[in-house]
């Protein structure tokens, strides 16, 4: 996702997906997390990550772990971030790259369509101050990172699709 131009809403700007010379790769993994909400007529809703006193949202990712597969990591940071834990493997929906926040580490980010059916969540990494926050699919807040709203925006029809052609048992994982 190369050449991802931010929006007026977004804290990066294009300068971010322009790698320098000398930046150290990281292998990071997370994912997007669906439900469907009963409560509003079906509506799809994602998972989103605050961090109080950041203006914006994320979608839970981090990096991976020695020997940890991408799936693995993607869960763990899933439940560190956003406190989701009973998850569902749905799909693989795509990579992106850009510089992270403090601009030292080139991340290659690898994302996964989960579903879920948990509605609260408690983050668990104790080094930030998360908080979980639904969003409509098709109404998406603010977000840091242009590359985490286009994956999102593209991926929508999808999303919907993949999502209710799932079955709704939850916990296990794709092929």
């Amino acid at each position: 996702m190369s050449g991802v131009n931010a929006g007026e809403d977004d804290f990066a700007d294009e300068s971010f997906y322009t790698r320098p010379p000398g930046v150290k790769d990281r292998v990071s993994s997370g994912g997007v997390v669906a439900r469907v909400d009963p409560d509003r007529s079906g509506d799809i809703l994602v998972a989103l990550v605050g961090i109080r006193g950041m203006d914006g949202f994320v979608l839970p990712k981090g990096g991976v772990e020695g020997g940890e597969t991408l799936e693995e990591a993607a869960r763990r940071e899933i439940e560190e971030e956003a406190g989701l834990s009973d998850l569902t493997l749905l799909a693989k929906l795509g990579v992106s790259s850009r510089l992270n926040y403090n601009r030292k580490r080139w991340i290659t980010a690898h994302y996964f369509l989960f579903r879920t059916g948990q509605v609260e969540g408690r983050p668990t990494d104790p080094g930030y101050d998360y908080y979980l926050h639904w969003s409509p699919l098709d109404f998406l807040p603010r977000m840091v990172w242009p590359d985490q709203r286009r994956l999102i925006e593209d991926n929508r029809d999808r999303i919907v699709s993949v999502l209710n052609d799932a079955p709704s048992s939850e916990g296990r994982s794709a092929d």
